[in-house]
């Protein structure tokens, strides 16, 4: 199987890293000098249990890549990861179009919920599976990871069983092969609201409180405020028909619990950096979904008022 993963921030970077050192065939997409520290010297990986570099990598622009493939005659990859944020997520469809072979897998993992359906309709030639992550991570520095948790755990799997192909159980285990825990769900739509009830409380409290995982990891206003955004999710999810197999606010908390204390979310850096964000569809879409589904979120509602100023 040939994999191409788009994006090598903290999510994609992760991915391409495990996978390259487990040998599998592996080229990350990824731009500017980000780019040029992995093409030097690999991806750097720092985790809770020490420094390690990870190298050879392939990597390539998506210009180059496109080029190389077109030079060698070569065949588009197998399967194609989509890590990039979701306001960026329209600019890899004409790349995602030029690479892909008929029989490409696109499984897109973002922090946003109902990507694999948007971007389906985008691609309508290919199979698009939904997909998310468990995963504490970003860039440090060009070519350098830090993972402020241990756990990683990639969930991905088709909205319609009539499109279970047997290429999809082969990615669940080259993962497990790569040290990646790897989950083919028979329920796509409900586990990827499952992570979406971490991401999306833990990115909106983050915000509210600007604070990292320290503040929430400890009895208080914040993790109180949590667990609320949690109870709220949960509180959607039951309207749109979906059952939790879990108790989803012990799940959260255990997952909050087990990050470094200064772990903190993506949409709060980038918006700490003053760079595009993720807002709009981690908080003001909980609340579309709500009305859709005639559900009262007072919770989120009392956050977003507070962050709207940051929803541009």
């Amino acid at each position: 199987m040939k994999y191409c993963v788009i994006g090598a921030g903290g999510t994609g970077g992760c991915i391409a890293a495990y996978m390259a050192r487990a040998g599998k065939d592996v080229t990350v997409i990824a731009r500017g000098e980000h780019l040029a520290q992995i093409r030097a010297q690999g991806i750097r990986l720092e985790t809770v249990k020490g420094t390690e570099m990870v190298s050879p990598i392939t990597v390539y622009e998506m210009r180059e890549y496109t080029n190389q493939l077109a030079q060698r005659s070569a065949g588009g990859p197998d399967v194609i990861f989509v890590c990039v944020k979701g306001y960026s997520l329209e600019d890899v469809v004409p790349f995602i179009k030029e690479v892909s072979k008929k029989e490409t897998i696109v499984i897109p993992i973002l922090n946003l919920y109902g990507t694999g359906a948007k971007l389906q309709k985008m691609l309508p030639e290919l199979l698009v599976t939904d997909g998310c992550i468990y995963i504490a991570a970003q860039i440090r520095e060009p070519g350098t990871i830090r993972m402020n948790g241990t756990i990683f755990r990639i969930v991905y799997g088709v909205r319609d069983p009539d499109e279970l192909r047997r290429e999809l159980f082969i990615v669940a285990e080259d993962l497990r092969q790569s040290g990646i825990e790897a989950v083919l769900s028979e329920n796509i739509r409900r586990d990827a609201l499952q992570k979406f009830s971490y991401v999306s409380p833990m990115a909106a409290a983050g915000l509210y409180f600007h604070a990292n995982a320290a503040r929430f990891q400890m009895t208080g206003d914040e993790r109180d405020t949590f667990a609320a955004l949690v109870k709220e999710i949960d509180k959607l999810a039951e309207a749109m028909g979906i059952s939790f197999q879990v108790d989803i606010v012990r799940n959260n908390l255990a997952i909050l619990d087990a990050l470094s204390p200064e772990a903190s979310t993506s949409m709060q850096r980038d918006i700490a950096a003053g760079k595009p964000s993720e807002i709009d569809g981690l908080i003001f879409e909980v609340l579309r979904m709500a009305d859709r589904y005639g559900v009262e979120l007072p919770v989120y509602q009392k956050i977003a008022k507070e962050l709207e100023s940051y929803n541009v």
